[in-house]
């Protein structure tokens, strides 16, 4: 394994990391209850959706009370645009960004001046957790522009006195060439282009094992512990998963230890996390499986209460930073869910059995058809550039097999050329739905 991996000292952690649970507690009733009023102070569909559900900010006496108030949702952000959900005057507002509103209006967010300040510094502290530290340089592929990844990652490396290569996405060989040159020791991007570019390393006849890379810190798709130890193998360095959202914040929500790989720690002193049933909403314990909420903490301009992430995952206790939970890998989004035949699909779940078949490249799509009047689901996964034709058709059989076995669903695989496939330099999207509609 690489060179990284130390935990850091104790007297480099912030100080909010080394609070008890008590303190902390407290920290997190002070600011909701702040937040709480703020909102609905400040911002008419809160002060709307709280009397329409009989609740008012000093109704929050203690945590649990939090459980009584609406949930936002990506919608309620989208019939406020552009700027109806924002708390400050538009002279405070020092930074908009939005979604990309591929699937319909986008998103907005704004930043005060001290909201970028909080940003930039749980950016730095998830960094720091992750590994970096000041005086390393940091390949930056995260896309820069309205998406948060970019910027976000841009002031959180600057902030932690490290050096930023601010390269975006895209331009894959030119990738290579920078990391070559300027030998950095961290890459963030998306999981999908890491292996894009591990695949131009090895194109290029450059062993990607002998880069100067040593941690990569990737988030913005869920991906699996199979693809962690795809890129871990292939590029000798370490993979640590990094959690956030534009309307919660963006990058640096929660952030993986390098030194534990066992999930990701919230910082909790300034976002409450919840867990609840994705169906109805009722809130489950520590442990269990449901959909992610977020209330921020301390955001100014852009106050989210009990934010409904659509991701699935569990909350545990902290380990690595012992006082601040832990959220378990992102297991898929309760929109990304595909309903085949009855059973329940999720792209990372297909994604596991692909990058265990052997001969297989991990660069597959899903594409949903309907045949008769079935839904039926066809996995395309790239061969690897050494795999022959007759180990193809085997793979083939297995990949069908092993998916059955698994995730208990039928599917077609068509096995494709290595570089066949479409790829992605931001956020991937694996699913393809072709369905005919009645």
């Amino acid at each position: 394994m690489a060179r990284f991996g130390e935990a850091p000292a104790p007297d480099a952690l912030d100080p909010a990391e080394r609070m008890s649970v008590d303190e902390l507690r407290a920290t997190q009733l002070e600011r909701l209850q702040w937040t709480l009023r703020h909102a609905y102070a400040n911002v008419a569909h809160y002060r709307k959706a709280f009397d329409a559900a009989g609740v008012h900010p000093d109704d929050c006496r203690e945590l649990a009370d939090l459980a009584r108030f609406p949930t936002t949702t990506k919608a309620d952000l989208r019939d406020n645009y552009p700027f109806g959900m924002f708390a400050v005057p538009q002279e405070q507002v020092r930074r908009i960004h939005a979604s990309s509103g591929t699937t319909g209006r986008p998103t907005v967010v704004g930043y005060t001046e001290r909201d970028i300040d909080n940003w930039a510094g749980l950016m730095a502290r998830s960094l720091r957790a992750a590994g970096a530290r000041p005086g390393h340089k940091v390949h930056n592929a995260y896309g820069y522009g309205l998406f948060t990844g970019g910027l976000g990652a841009h002031y959180g490396i600057e902030k932690l006195g490290a050096t930023a290569i601010p390269i975006s996405g895209g331009m894959t060989p030119r990738q290579v060439q920078l990391i070559q040159d300027f030998r950095p020791e961290i890459i963030m991007v998306t999981p999908s282009y890491m292996l894009t570019i591990v695949d131009e390393f090895e194109k290029q006849g450059i062993d990607p094992r002998s880069s100067s890379l040593q941690v990569g810190v990737f988030g913005a798709e869920p991906w699996t512990e199979q693809m962690r130890l795809e890129i871990e193998e292939r590029m000798d360095m370490h993979a640590v998963d990094i959690y956030g959202l534009s309307e919660v914040m963006g990058p640096g929500v929660s952030q993986e230890c390098v030194e534990s790989k066992d999930g990701l720690h919230i910082w909790e002193d300034h976002f409450l996390p919840e867990v609840v049933d994705p169906l109805d909403g009722t809130p489950l314990r520590d442990g269990e499986e449901g959909e992610l909420l977020f209330t921020s903490l301390t955001k100014e301009a852009l106050p989210i209460i009990r934010y409904r992430t659509r991701d699935l995952t569990r909350l545990l206790p902290g380990s690595a930073r012992p006082g601040m939970r832990r959220m378990q890998k992102i297991t898929g989004r309760s929109d990304d869910m595909i309903i085949l035949r009855g059973v329940n699909v999720f792209p990372t779940q297909i994604e596991e059995v692909v990058l265990r078949t052997a001969g297989l490249s991990p660069h597959f799509q899903l594409v949903l058809s309907t045949q008769g009047r079935m839904d039926a689901l066809t996995v395309r996964v790239e061969a690897r550039p050494e795999t022959v034709a007759d180990r193809r058709a085997t793979a083939s059989a297995e990949l069908i097999t092993a998916i059955k076995e698994t995730v208990g669903v039928t599917v077609a695989c068509e096995i494709v050329d290595p570089e066949t496939l479409e790829r992605s330099v931001g956020k991937l999207q694996r699913l393809k739905d072709h369905r005919t509609r009645a």
